[in-house]
């Protein structure tokens, strides 16, 4: 009897040969047609004119908000007597600055000093700032606002990392 169960079990579990879908192989993909050149003696349209932007010379240029914070970098070094104070502007070069101040300090204090400095009076100025590197050593103390990163480095670090010549293509000046 316990074989008539089982299978009574397993013809249940089949559907039968009528009731099953018959399996159709998709017919095959047409190629698609070959793309032809677009003839030019058709062409009886002129030529689109450029849009009025387009036309125009640009009659003012971009604002440059960056430059601002920069020149207070700059400032706020020269006020703790930072020395060869320079801006390299590195827009059109990296992705992640538009500015970068550079600034010689004659002891690891000073650098310390400066870059505090700066942060206070960039505080005041409603600038706030993204991350501070290297401040416990003070050889060189990078400090980030986004556009504009300002590098306060002991005399031996700059002349190592010569960053002016590792920016060389990038515009630059001297604030005194």
């Amino acid at each position: 009897m316990a074989n008539k169960k089982t299978a009574a079990a397993t013809s249940a579990k089949r559907s039968p040969p009528t009731a099953r879908k018959a399996r159709r192989a998709a017919p095959p993909r047409k190629a698609p047609p070959p793309r032809r050149a677009p003839s030019r003696a058709t062409s009886a349209r002129p030529p689109a004119s450029p849009s009025p932007a387009a036309r125009a010379p640009a009659a003012t240029p971009e604002r440059d908000e960056a430059r601002p914070t920069a020149m207070a970098i700059a400032h706020a070094a020269l006020d703790k007597k930072g020395e060869d104070v320079t801006v390299l502007d590195v827009r059109g070069l990296t992705s992640y600055a538009d500015y970068f101040v550079i600034v010689t300090a004659d002891s690891d204090r000073q650098a310390g000093a400066i870059a505090d400095h700066v942060e206070q009076t960039m505080k005041g100025l409603g600038v706030r700032k993204v991350g501070v590197e290297g401040y416990e050593s003070g050889r060189w103390i990078l400090v980030d606002y986004g556009d504009v990163v300002a590098h306060v480095m002991n005399r031996e670090s700059r002349g190592f990392y010569d960053l002016e010549g590792l920016w060389a293509d990038a515009p630059r000046f001297t604030v005194s």
